[in-house]
């Protein structure tokens, strides 16, 4: 029988969410204490637990605190143990409970032999672009022995975001959930419990030296070892028998499991066996409801789903597998961890559940584009933008330069956006544009492609990215459609696109090349995200109103693909009044 960490959970009872913020800390205290056998680290999750459990109900807003300490941890997965770098000495990290309208201070200390910054996933850091955290784009990364305080409001939004490092590829340990909870009733049936489920990938080598070799071979990084729930691989991998997430559920209940795809290189569908899921939320904003068997995350996007426990009593398992577009190697086993049913015999061997095949775009298209939103504007921060006031057509994809003299490859992968790979400056892009730096950056990414081709046809010969720090302005205030062009330089593959500060409406989708004279575009219910999976071989087209100043990160959501430069930012200049400029910087900025 195997060795677990489990989550019991308490009866959820009440229709808002605090009985489960206490559950879940509760759960969260006792699996880590009954896997660590650490008094210390027992401690820990009890002030955890204290601090969830004192969210009130109905309560006003308030501010809530918290402290993270970036610190090497010793862990052993899959016949092998490493340090890693974690906070709070757990992985994964912390989650971070509040209401919608809390203000949310967080004072990270780093104690780790790397420097680091904190990215606050999906939230809009509405007038605190200073919190936002992107390395070089925001702030300068905090340094090894000193601190910063991220401090920001969660305006106008509630639902599951995480959050994770954006300094190199620390996210690959560094990164944990966040749980909003709304001012209102939820929009669906109350759960009997909720329970955050995020998923991730694992190396056994140092994964800041598994993106060390990348860059130096000049091709693409060595796969994952195994994926993760919740920190454990589960059965199917080597050593891993006593390395299985249990969630414990009673018959004839509904649950709520807030589903986050940490992992830094793959998306990943997610399926119960012999269970439907019904998506209520995606990336914290509520949709209608959608059955399916299974769903897809792409990395740096969350899913809420409801459960019904309806099978007859067992064990069933519940896992992530790849999806994957691109013809290039990944690992293809998948994590399993177990949905157990409440008087299973623990003999019982677990029903394994049906993954969609790892290049199963038609699915992965189905469920991306079934999705809708609530369409309940006071859900929202602002409704679906129906006039254009600056339209925007960008290609992402992948290509190739010659390498350095002072490498050992000959020819580098590249990655860019409309043929502009993106170099990060020495100084942070806000920092630079706040106080007027000049020679930082050039306000001149264009607002399309300067050389136009037939972007999913044959591609041109020698196509090489040029390279630079570019950025586009936005003007305040203006309804913004963009649309994101995926090409076939070194073949097509799904792009999953990030958009810091703000959340869009996916207004449309499809295989091809865009034209707009032919585009479907939805603008009555359009799903509103933070991160789209821009279709292989395809595009996206993104509606949102720029409404908050700054400087505003874009960029795959492939960690890989970023560290080739698929990447940009805008700015957003200040409006009118103290209610639509951005403050100046608090004055523990780490400094450059």
């Amino acid at each position: 029988m195997e060795a677990r960490i489990w989550s019991t959970g308490l009866q959820r009872g009440e229709a808002r969410p605090e009985a489960v913020q206490k559950v879940n800390a509760e759960q969260k205290s006792y699996s880590h204490c009954l896997y660590s056998r650490s008094a210390s680290r027992c401690l820990l999750f009890l002030l955890i637990l204290i601090n969830a459990a004192s969210i009130a109900a109905w309560e006003k807003p308030t501010t809530r605190e918290f402290e993270f300490t970036i610190q090497p941890l010793s862990l052993t997965r899959i016949c092998s143990t490493k340090s890693i770098v974690s906070v709070n000495g757990i992985f994964p990290g912390p989650t971070l409970y509040a209401n919608e309208g809390d203000r949310i201070i967080v004072k990270v200390t780093n104690r780790a032999q790397y420097n680091i910054t904190i990215h606050w996933h999906g939230v809009r850091q509405i007038l605190s672009g200073w919190a936002d955290g992107p390395a070089y784009i925001t702030q300068c990364p905090v340094q090894t022995g000193q601190s910063y305080v991220y401090n920001y409001t969660l305006t106008k939004q509630s639902g599951t975001l995480f959050w994770h490092a954006h300094e190199t590829w620390l996210r690959g340990t560094v990164y944990g959930p966040i749980v909003i909870y709304p001012q209102k009733r939820y929009p669906f049936v109350s759960p009997y419990e909720e329970h955050v489920i995020i998923l991730g990938e694992w190396w056994k080598a140092n994964v800041e030296d598994v993106e060390t070799a990348a860059l130096e071979t000049g091709g693409g990084p060595a796969i994952a070892d195994a994926y993760t729930i919740n920190g454990l691989p589960g059965p199917l991998y080597n050593c891993s028998s006593t390395d299985v997430f249990v969630l414990k559920v009673k018959r004839k209940k509904t649950y709520l499991l807030r589903i986050v795809n940490a992992a830094l290189n793959t998306e990943l569908f997610f399926t119960v066996a012999n269970h439907a899921l019904t998506v209520v939320e995606t990336d914290g904003d509520y949709t209608k409801p959608l059955p399916t068997n299974s769903i897809l995350l792409t990395p740096g996007q969350s899913t809420n789903v409801l459960i019904k426990t309806d099978q007859p009593i067992g064990r069933y398992y519940m896992g992530a597998s790849p999806y994957m577009s691109a013809r290039i190697p990944f690992q293809r086993v998948p994590t399993l961890g177990i949905f157990e049913y409440e008087n299973a015999p623990s003999s019982t061997l677990p029903t394994m559940p049906t993954f969609p095949a790892s290049n199963d775009t038609n699915t992965a298209m189905q469920f991306a584009t079934s999705l809708r939103c609530l369409n309940r504007h006071e859900t929202y921060v602002e409704r679906i933008p129906r006039k254009v006031d600056k339209s925007i057509f960008i290609t992402v994809g992948l290509g190739t330069k010659p390498c350095d003299a002072n490498r050992t490859c000959t020819t580098n992968i590249t990655a860019s956006m409309s043929n502009i790979s993106l170099i990060l400056p020495e100084i942070a892009l806000l920092q630079a544009y706040y106080f007027n730096i000049s020679n930082v950056f050039s306000a001149d990414f264009p607002d399309s492609p300067l050389n136009p081709f037939n972007y999913t046809g044959s591609p041109p010969n020698n196509f090489t990215p040029e390279s630079g720090t570019r950025v586009n302005v936005i003007p305040f205030n203006s309804s913004v459609q963009m649309v994101l062009q995926d090409t076939s330089i070194l073949g097509v593959e799904n792009h999953p696109i990030h958009l810091h500060g703000y959340s869009f409406y996916v207004v449309g989708q499809g295989f091809g090349n865009f034209n707009e004279s032919t585009a479907n575009f939805n603008l009555v219910d359009p799903p509103r995200r933070n991160t789209i999976g821009v279709p292989v071989g395809g595009w996206a087209a993104l509606r949102f109103k720029a409404d908050n100043p700054g400087v505003w990160y874009m960029h795959c959501h492939l960690e890989i693909h970023t560290t080739w430069g698929l990447a940009t930012a805008f700015i957003v200049p200040n409006g009118v009044g103290p209610g639509q400029t951005l403050p100046p910087p608090p004055p523990d900025l780490p400094p450059c």
